[in-house]
């Protein structure tokens, strides 16, 4: 043996023939706890919020810049591609405050059990949906 680690890694299948097993478990033997995909969606959409900025800034250059220039940007901002882009745009920023309100909760101390942690994660899933959909709807309803 090469490592001391090798000898860990052996291990013995339900037929009893030797298998190489890792050294810890992997993604795709974790079921995902809520707070651990309630981190990663809200690093996630910081950076889909970075990206939604560059499109409003490049709305606004456009129309500080020429008629042609917020055409095209209308163009693309009215194709669905465009809307598809500000439904996300909106998801991040509902899920990115409502989640951050679930952080100031912890700042005071407060929310910390297991089942609290779980519950407010999925409260934050719930009004982030709730939030992004009324929200279309309002602006569906308004534009026709």
């Amino acid at each position: 043996m090469k490592d001391v680690r090798d000898a860990l890694m052996v291990g013995r299948a339900t037929d009893g023939r030797l298998v190489r097993r890792p050294l810890s478990p992997h993604l795709q033997v974790y079921r995902w706890p809520t707070t651990m995909v309630a981190s990663i969606l809200n690093r996630a959409t910081g950076v889909a919020l970075s990206v939604g900025t560059l499109l409003l800034t490049w709305w606004l250059v456009a129309a500080a810049t020429s008629a042609s220039a917020f055409a095209a940007a209308q163009w693309f901002i009215g194709s669905w591609l465009g809307v598809l882009a500000l439904m996300g745009w909106t998801a991040a920023l509902f899920y990115h405050l409502f989640n951050g309100l679930r952080h100031l909760t912890w700042d005071t101390g407060r929310g910390f059990d297991q089942k609290q942690l779980d519950q407010i994660s999925m409260v934050v899933f719930g009004a982030t949906a709730l939030a992004t959909v009324l929200v279309w709807i309002v602006g569906f309803v308004m534009w026709r």
